[in-house]
């Protein structure tokens, strides 16, 4: 069955090691926050860090790439990429984020404090919400080192399929921030399949 997370919402959910994720952008150009938990210890979680250095790239996008925890395993690998551009360096937009980094937008809760509601229920507190994995998110790097948030180049129907390496507690947004989206908000939905 596929789910629907609304624009600037999120969800969590368990997906068991074996089973995949598949995230799609239904109507193309919108960015979707992964973040993922051990179910039987939340204390290990996604970690770009690991991933940047197993990896041996900032560029996370492929099939056969593996995303790691902070204790060293593997936690999702990637079996399907329709788009091949993802962020793993940005942390979930916030409340705190919109007069620093979007001041022409009206704040809001952002992917994080949808990220901190929707976990809240398997022991996720807002501040253990680590840098999430941005799937679909375009996020240049320039040679000075600079960064620059350009509109998703994700069209419609356009998946990402993950293999679960862990049994995971998952949290996934719909991105709230309208720069990260190309100026518009849309859904994102999302599968679990055995």
């Amino acid at each position: 069955m596929t789910n629907r997370i609304p624009p600037r919402s999120g969800a969590a959910f368990e997906v068991k090691a074996g089973q995949t994720l598949t995230v799609t952008d239904p109507m193309g150009g919108q960015v979707s926050d992964l973040v993922a938990f051990w179910r039987e210890d939340i204390g290990e979680w996604l970690s770009n860090g690991r991933t940047f250095d197993y990896g041996e790239t900032i560029r996370v996008a492929g099939e056969g790439t593996v995303l790691w925890s902070n204790r060293s395993r593997p936690m999702l690998t990637i079996t399907r990429d329709d788009v091949g551009v993802h962020d793993f360096l940005l942390t979930p937009c916030s409340r705190e984020m919109w007069p620093i980094v979007y001041p022409d937008e009206p704040p809001h809760r952002g992917c994080l404090g949808n990220l901190a509601e929707a976990l809240a229920p398997y022991g996720v507190t807002r501040d253990a919400v680590p840098t999430a994995f941005n799937v679909f998110m375009n996020v240049p790097v320039r040679p000075d080192g600079r960064l620059s948030v350009e509109p998703p180049v994700s069209k419609a129907g356009d998946s990402l399929i993950l293999r679960a390496e862990l049994d995971l507690i998952v949290g996934l947004t719909a991105c709230s921030a309208g720069a990260s989206n190309g100026g518009t908000f849309k859904p994102i939905d999302w599968r679990v399949s055995d």
